[in-house]
């Protein structure tokens, strides 16, 4: 290749990378940027920035509100990512599952992998008793402080998962968050051992959940489901061991669907405990 071609092909790469990096400016925190806060923010000249926008505004990737001169993430990202989560698998074979049991219990159904350090929300399922205003769905959550992000953890080989603790910065969020290495190891290994986690209070005052494992077909743990909402709703003190055997339930099936045969607790057809049903009178 001649030196002028190779270096119009690292100039083309640069640009694309550029590009990608500037949207990922755009975040749920700053959803809305100006070209002076990208080029602050990524050490770029606001004429080159300005110069990418353009070129993201052309196929739709954001947008410019020509008052403010404010941009935001364009409709052909919605687009893209919609074409993403409807051809996701373990969504696909999860988000029946969720629907059900969050009509029938009223909650919250979410679910998660890994990703990096956090996890990462594949799919939220609003229950009638624990409403949102807005996804989670491409959002991200602590490891130490979420029901799914204990399981996530737990289940993982034991080098990777004291490298990731050892990354982890642990930040309090409320007075029950665990902020000690040596006490999320215990915690760790007891969520290994029950095969289920729950999280009380600890992301944020007022809620709780319970999570549990999916995993494929070489029984391997990819993902993570939980039950959540307010804790009066949840009611954990006094449904405890039917929210425990409801989502170990769940997960299995789902986990069956991908290919993990040797569901400990549950196959194909088999009995399968009854789930409480939603009432709008009462907490169930």
């Amino acid at each position: 290749m001649p030196a002028s071609s190779a270096a119009s092909t690292a100039n083309l790469t640069q640009s694309v990378t550029r590009a990608l990096h500037i949207l990922q400016c755009f975040t749920s925190e700053t959803p809305t940027q100006r070209v002076a806060d990208i080029s602050a923010r990524l050490g770029l000249t606001p004429s080159l920035v300005s110069r990418l926008l353009g070129t993201l505004e052309h196929e739709g990737l954001v947008e410019r509100d020509d008052e403010t001169g404010f941009y935001q993430l364009g409709k052909t990202i919605i687009t893209l990512a919609g074409v993403a989560l409807n051809h996701d698998r373990l969504r696909i074979e999860a988000l029946e599952e969720m629907q059900r049991l969050a009509s029938t219990l009223g909650l919250g159904v979410n679910l998660s992998i890994l990703r990096d350090t956090a996890i990462f929300y594949l799919a939220h399922v609003d229950g009638p008793q624990a409403p949102r205003a807005y996804t989670l769905i491409g959002h991200s959550n602590p490891l130490h402080a979420t029901g799914m992000g204990k399981v996530l953890l737990a289940f993982l080989p034991d080098v990777e998962r004291d490298k990731i603790i050892s990354d982890l910065t642990l930040h309090a969020y409320t007075a029950q968050t665990i902020t000690d290495r040596d006490g999320l190891r215990q915690e760790l290994d007891a969520v290994r051992a029950q095969g289920w986690a729950c999280e009380i209070e600890e992301l944020a005052m007022s809620r709780a959940c319970i999570a549990a494992p999916i995993r494929d077909q070489r029984g391997q743990v990819v993902a993570a489901m939980s039950i959540s909402g307010p804790i009066r709703v949840l009611n954990w003190n006094e449904r405890r061991d039917l929210l425990i055997d409801t989502i170990l339930e769940v997960v299995d099936r789902i986990s069956i669907r991908l290919g993990y045969i040797t569901a400990p607790r549950f196959a194909e057809g088999s009995w399968r405990p009854p789930l409480p049903h939603y009432s709008p009178n009462n907490n169930a």
